[in-house]
């Protein structure tokens, strides 16, 4: 009879909590549950793989290292070694002899949520689905992959445009594909057209709620406060040809903070395990309030500044398409003070790594010849170098009003980017600054977001006015970069383009550059390539069409240890090293596995 009671009680409480998942989520079990922070801010939107609207961070990202949790990719990026590793794959990619095509192996023991395999025909499917709806996917894609072919159930190979001379257009964005972009299951795909009756519109919006997918975690519950991820226990990655068991935490929960203060506040009380937000002078968390957080790197910058938040310069701004004005102020910019203000320390400085076009990781750092350029670094804060600059160009104060002219017109610039973005705001409060100093006069104006990101990214018009030096973002690391990074910094091909969500805002074009751009994805010669690289780089320091600000991190990592432990941390032993993003993002997503609670 007790035991017929129990069974009844557990059968009334599981009826619960299907019927109000409200209920469900308020009753997390703590010690079951990796709670984030600085993902989420706002509601999420929908589940749908096809779509760039989701606003769902902890499901679903394709930037960079993609977002693995839910939806997964034939193989995942680790950006501290710049190698790609088996997720749905078996074993490595193969290009053949003219690099046309590339071949791969499905893992049979791939699962879809819904107990199907995973299939070359998913993969293929998905592509033709990708090209059908002209989704985001496609249009990044297009250019570069003819085909996706199921050769047979487990095989895929994946054929890439060719050019004139019948090679291929890009060998890199081909390979990064298999590492960036989600398989989606055929047979769900297939449902979702006939719901929407193959409307293009209907199927990017369709929030997808019944979606299958591959990954660890599914949709649990969602509202305008919080979303919660639960594992699936029968996921196939438990098979010993992935990860030989499932990941630690049962659930996955972001609560959606108003704002980084609040996310700070729940941080330090230990209802955030991963802060993926920025934490002002993050070090007093443990040095002066003692408490049990810390940062992939236990002294600064404390994370990996893989990404570049730069300032371009409007080249149809007057004397700004000038190279002695743009050098001159990018001098004499005192960056040692952003990274002290603005980051409180997150970021290395340019002494510690001069600027270039690479990212701090070692693997770029490599990709290019240091002493060539060297007298073209600059650390910044260099007044005086910069004064002789353009006192040698001519550009002069004339009239002893304290602001220098270039034929006659004085130099006066708007300094700008979001209002609210606080550490770029403190950034470009220093650019201003440093125009004082050299003589030419730079304000500072924030308009929102819905405003700055219309203007700037509308690169078929002159930019409006006021966005003389403006703050943009760039790649962070990836399966393509540097060369997409530079790309996306110098290539003219984003000049006049409309809707320019790429790069090279400021409408920079050089010819020289373009034609070493285009010449990288081609070149396999380790050496060729670093000429390459510091050819570019020499181009870019002596015409400085843009500025990088800072080096931050691609996502910031810091992690309270009051119940879960266990983090990747720098020199922690694991191999291959495990990067600090998240445990969500490619590699990173094989801490998830490595997690132990403190009390056991």
């Amino acid at each position: 009879m007790k035991r017929l009671l129990t069974v009844v009680l557990l059968g009334l409480l599981v009826a619960t909590l299907a019927l109000n998942p409200l209920y469900a989520q308020d009753a997390l079990p703590r010690e079951e549950t990796l709670y984030y922070n600085g993902l989420q801010w706002g509601a999420v939107v929908g589940w749908n793989p096809y779509s760039s609207s989701n606003n769902n961070a902890l499901a679903i990202t394709q930037q960079d290292s993609a977002r693995v949790t839910m939806f997964e990719t034939p193989y995942i990026y680790n950006m501290l070694d710049g190698q790609v590793y088996p997720l749905l794959a078996s074993g490595a990619y193969q290009w053949n002899d003219t690099r046309t095509e590339l071949t791969f192996a499905l893992n049979p023991a791939a699962l879809w949520s819904d107990g199907t395999p995973v299939t070359a025909d998913d993969v293929a499917y998905t592509w033709a689905t990708h090209v059908k709806y002209n989704t985001p996917t496609a249009a990044g894609n297009v250019d570069y992959i003819a085909d996706v072919v199921a050769v047979d159930a487990q095989t895929v190979t994946i054929k890439a445009k060719l050019n004139d001379a019948g090679g291929p257009v890009n060998p890199l964005q081909v390979q990064a594909y298999v590492s960036s972009n989600y398989v989606i299951q055929k047979a769900w795909t297939q449902t979702l057209e006939a719901r929407v009756g193959d409307d293009a519109t209907a199927f990017l919006a369709d929030p997808a709620e019944d979606v299958a997918y591959s990954g660890p975690y599914g949709k649990f519950f969602a509202d305008d406060s919080k979303v919660v991820m639960v594992r699936n226990d029968a996921y196939w990655g438990q098979d010993a040809s992935m990860w030989g068991k499932l990941p630690v935490p049962k659930y996955l929960a972001h609560n959606i903070f108003k704002d980084n203060a609040a996310g700070t506040t729940a941080l330090q009380a230990g209802e955030v395990d991963i802060s993926q937000q920025f934490n002002s002078n993050v070090q007093d968390l443990w040095l002066v309030d003692g408490l049990p957080i810390s940062t992939y790197l236990p002294e600064a910058p404390y994370g990996i500044g893989a990404s570049l938040p730069t300032a371009f310069f409007n080249q149809d701004s007057y004397g700004l398409n000038n190279a002695a004005v743009r050098r001159a102020i990018a001098m004499a910019v005192d960056y040692d003070a952003i990274v002290a203000n603005a980051m409180t320390n997150q970021s290395a400085t340019f002494s510690q790594v001069p600027r270039s076009l690479m990212n701090p990781t070692p693997g770029e750092q490599a990709l290019y010849n240091h002493e060539a350029v060297a007298d073209l670094q600059w650390a910044g804060n260099d007044i005086e170098g910069a004064i002789a600059i353009l006192d040698e160009a001519g550009i002069v104060d004339s009239d002893g009003d304290g602001w220098r002219e270039l034929d006659g017109q004085k130099l006066t610039y708007v300094a700008t980017c979001p209002n609210g973005w606080s550490d770029w705001q403190a950034a470009i409060e220093v650019v201003a600054a440093a125009g004082a100093q050299i003589g030419i006069d730079i304000t500072t104006n924030y308009p929102e977001w819905s405003v700055y990101q219309t203007v700037v990214t509308a690169s078929d018009a002159p930019l409006a006015e006021g966005y003389d030096i403006f703050m943009m973002w760039s790649d962070g690391a990836g399966p393509t970069q540097p060369w997409s990074r530079i790309r996306k910094m110098m290539s003219s091909e984003f000049v006049d383009m409309a809707s320019n969500w790429n790069g090279n805002w400021g409408g920079y074009a050089n010819p020289d550059a373009d034609a070493l751009i285009q010449a990288i994805p081609n070149e396999t010669d380790a050496a060729k390539l670093s000429e390459i690289y510091t050819e570019l780089v020499r181009i870019y320091l002596t015409d400085v069409p843009s500025f990088t600000l800072m080096y931050r991190p691609q996502n910031f990592h810091t992690v309270n240890e009051s119940v879960w432990t266990n983090f990747p941390y720098d020199g922690d032993g694991t191999s291959p090293a495990v990067p600090p993003l998240n445990l969500t993002d490619g590699w990173s997503i094989a801490g998830l596995y490595n997690l132990q609670l403190v009390n056991q």
